[in-house]
């Protein structure tokens, strides 16, 4: 976190379900210990802690207060509204507590997460009639995984002109370059990587390579770049667990693909 702010880095996304909120409890030590809360941008996505589980409103309530005093700060800059685990609740009768939150300075701006391009489109008429907008987006998108964004998600997130902020920018570290065999990793997420290690993946990692030489940059930021290349997109969502890592993942911000390298990328994970 440190070396992102040197770098001049100015958002930090978490969520409540993130280690049974620990991670909300290191970034806000990190925050007052730096003194940097004014300057950093401060996302949550809401709704998949174990205590305050979905989008009702009570537990939305819960999750927003159990957020911010973990975190130690006054407000929410952007309350992304996880839907992975409440399919069920009405959105009418979640964007109104939401206003409420909003109204009560706990939020400033409203994402989602997890909902289908139908709700987007009812959210965005509920917002025609006086309930909270929702204004950014995020979405699992990278070059490994195209598909569920790039149909009717990204037609009506362009329609409605939502920010996209997507999450899994280098699919769980594929797409920095480290792992190209099946014995990369144990554990879930050394399954998941094991699953990438197909004719598809490899070519995408070679065409990766290729681009990578070309600018003599690290895989991880041209993987980045690709994302910053895309409509709509203004942030991915990265993870980072090592110092060395926000080293190459900050290159990807003065990188610009040209039309040929954008196009290989392109063609190599369709």
């Amino acid at each position: 976190l440190d070396r992102y702010a040197e770098f001049g880095g100015n958002a930090i996304h978490t969520a409540d379900g993130y280690s049974g909120g620990r991670s909300e409890h290191i970034i806000g030590q990190w925050l007052r210990s730096r003194g940097l809360r004014d300057r950093m941008l401060l996302s949550v996505r809401i709704g998949t802690h174990a205590d305050h589980p979905g989008l009702g409103a009570v537990n939305l309530v819960r999750a927003v207060e159990g957020s911010l005093t973990r975190l130690g700060v006054e407000q929410i800059d952007i309350m992304y509204l996880d839907a992975t685990l409440d399919q069920a609740t009405n959105l009418e009768d979640t964007l109104a507590t939401v206003d409420w939150l909003r109204e009560s300075g706990k939020i400033a701006t409203v994402g989602a997460f997890g909902l289908a391009p139908e709700q987007l489109v009812e959210a965005r008429i509920l917002a025609s009639a006086g309930y909270p907008r929702i204004e950014v987006l995020d979405e699992p998108y990278n070059l490994v995984r195209r598909q569920q964004y790039e149909g009717d998600l990204r037609l009506v997130a362009g329609a409605q002109n939502l920010a996209l902020t997507p999450s899994h920018a280098l699919e769980h570290g594929f797409l920095s370059g480290l792992y190209r065999n099946k014995q990369a990793s144990a554990g879930v997420r050394g399954e998941q990587l094991r699953a990438l290690v197909n004719r598809r993946g490899i070519k995408i990692l070679k065409a990766l390579d290729t681009v990578a030489a070309e600018l003599d940059a690290p895989i991880a930021a041209v993987s980045v770049a690709w994302l910053l290349a895309q409509r709509t997109v203004v942030a991915p969502i990265v993870n980072a667990f090592a110092i060395a890592h926000v080293d190459e993942l900050m290159q990807a911000a003065g990188i610009s693909l040209s039309r040929t390298q954008l196009t290989d990328l392109a063609r190599a994970s369709d």
